[in-house]
């Protein structure tokens, strides 16, 4: 593990470690799981303003639709040209085509974070008594096909949660522009990385994802709502 990441991950060792504890008494053999869903939750609503920010852009963008469609007619046989208007039209309008990225990119260290939590046996000097957590008898640390058939499950949900988020992406962007098409399998990417971090950080992926789907839907309908 890269030493700039010792002291975070000592850090979230144990504050997971204090979640685990805390919720013992009640979730008995769940325990490390719903820490886990915990600590996401923690950090996304840590991230939440990007979040916000992230709608705000889509909602800009959705409203510069026209004008980007007249810009690909415009210069469709140019794309150096294209390229510079969209520049010249985001830098007019004060919107970017990736604000919608930074919830994502901002919890990228968080994700690596959980990843080194359960793929480490010793933290802070200390032996990692997180490894020995267990879903339905599957350790929170196994990876992939090793952590069968609960892996298995939690693919099956991710994949689920990709749909509604394509779905709901399907209604912000334009269909017609270069790569929406293949944008749109880039949420599935999720169930693919079931197959190479360990459960633990499957989890995350699953918490965190459903978090997304459900905070920007509750985001999109307040910022559509009429006021008053």
């Amino acid at each position: 593990m890269p030493g700039f990441l010792d002291v975070p991950v000592a850090g979230a060792y144990h504050l997971v470690h204090w979640l685990v504890s805390l919720t013992a008494p009640v979730a008995g053999p769940f325990a490390a799981v719903l820490a886990i869903v915990g600590f996401t939750v923690a950090v996304r609503l840590a991230l939440h303003p990007f979040a916000r920010a992230a709608v705000r852009g889509e909602r800009a963008r959705t409203a510069l639709l026209p004008e980007i469609r007249k810009l690909q007619e415009k210069h469709r046989g140019n794309r150096e040209k294209l390229a510079a208007e969209m520049t010249k039209l985001q830098q007019e309008s004060g919107t970017s085509m990736f604000v919608g990225c930074l919830p994502m990119v901002a919890q990228l260290p968080f994700f690596w974070v959980m990843y080194h939590l359960f793929s480490t046996a010793v933290i802070a000097g200390i032996p990692n008594t997180l490894l020995t957590a267990a879903l339905f008898g599957v350790p929170l640390g196994a990876h992939g096909p090793a952590a069968a058939p609960v892996v298995v499950v939690v693919a099956g949900a991710l994949a689920v949660v990709a749909w509604f988020s394509v779905r709901w992406q399907d209604r912000q962007r334009d269909l017609t522009a270069p790569g929406a098409r293949l944008l749109r399998l880039l949420p599935y990417g999720t169930v693919l990385v079931t197959l190479f971090v360990p459960l633990a950080a499957s989890l995350y992926v699953l918490t965190t994802t459903t978090w997304t789907v459900a905070e920007r839907a509750l985001l999109r309908r307040r910022a559509d709502s009429p006021v008053g």
